[in-house]
């Protein structure tokens, strides 16, 4: 099923959820678009069919070029706290979602679109990407948790290089980064993420948001206490349907029957 929005595409196949961007000619944000993605995000997580959730692009060539620039024309601070907090409220969404996140990564990546990628768990990029923060070169920085999210995933050095040179960076560079999990030839990445995303969606929904969970969250945190935020995800995953069935399964030798919302 496949619901047509103003600027975002949302379907939905054996299980995974796609959320494509998708505003001609390169996806160049608006509030508006901002908005449709925050509100594709919550329909995708509400709805109990879909197990996995993948950003990605309607577009080819671009997944995103960053904001229309238009809309900061004369922008105040107080206008520009309104479009950083309205940002922040996805980045919440995709931290706290229970659901596996995955993004395709294809063409040209930069700005708020890849920016929202970085809150995922694994990026698959098309093997010519070019992934890039130019917001230097406007005197800006990106506004979507995206230093926090680059010092976690690259490194503080790394991190702090790639946003003062600005420069674009091809897929594999990247790849050696770790900023991109896995390199896919451009004609193969849809089908890729779809049957990565069909192998967790056959997994059990409570381990997977546990894993997300403690690693996600806890992993941000000192060793003890993130040593103790996995402690009570493991006493709470022990009194789930899921862990029940798996060890039964287990001990009786057939597949497992998770539980679906």
């Amino acid at each position: 099923m496949t619901q047509a929005r103003s600027f975002i595409r949302v379907s939905t196949v054996a299980h995974v959820g796609w959320l494509e961007f998708n505003r001609p000619p390169v996806n160049a944000f608006t509030r508006e678009m901002v908005d449709e993605v925050h509100d594709g995000i919550v329909a995708l997580l509400a709805d109990p069919a879909v197990r996995v959730i993948v950003l990605a692009s309607a577009i080819p060539d671009y997944l995103s070029a960053g904001a229309d620039l238009n809309i900061f024309k004369g922008i105040t601070p107080d206008g520009m706290r309104d479009w950083a907090t309205r940002c922040h409220e996805i980045v919440r969404l995709l931290r706290g979602s229970p659901k596996p996140l995955l993004a395709a990564i294809n063409g040209t990546a930069v700005g708020g679109g890849l920016e929202m990628t970085l809150h995922c768990d694994l990026r698959f990029a098309a093997a010519n990407a070019k992934l890039g923060q130019p917001e230097i070169r406007i005197g800006f920085i990106p506004p979507i948790a995206t230093t926090q999210a680059l010092a976690h995933l690259i490194g503080r050095s790394r991190a702090i290089r790639y946003l003062y040179e600005g420069r674009m960076v091809p897929a594999e560079e990247a790849r050696s980064w770790g900023l991109i999990d896995e390199l896919v030839a451009p004609d193969d990445l849809r089908a890729r993420v779809q049957a990565y995303g069909e192998e967790l969606a056959a997994k059990s929904p409570a381990a997977l948001a546990a894993i997300r969970r403690t690693v996600t969250l806890g992993g941000g945190l000192a060793f003890e206490d993130g040593m103790a935020f996995e402690l009570e995800a493991v006493v709470a995953l022990a009194g789930t349907v899921d862990f029940a069935e798996g060890v039964e399964a287990f001990l009786a030798k057939r597949p497992p029957q998770w539980p679906r919302g």
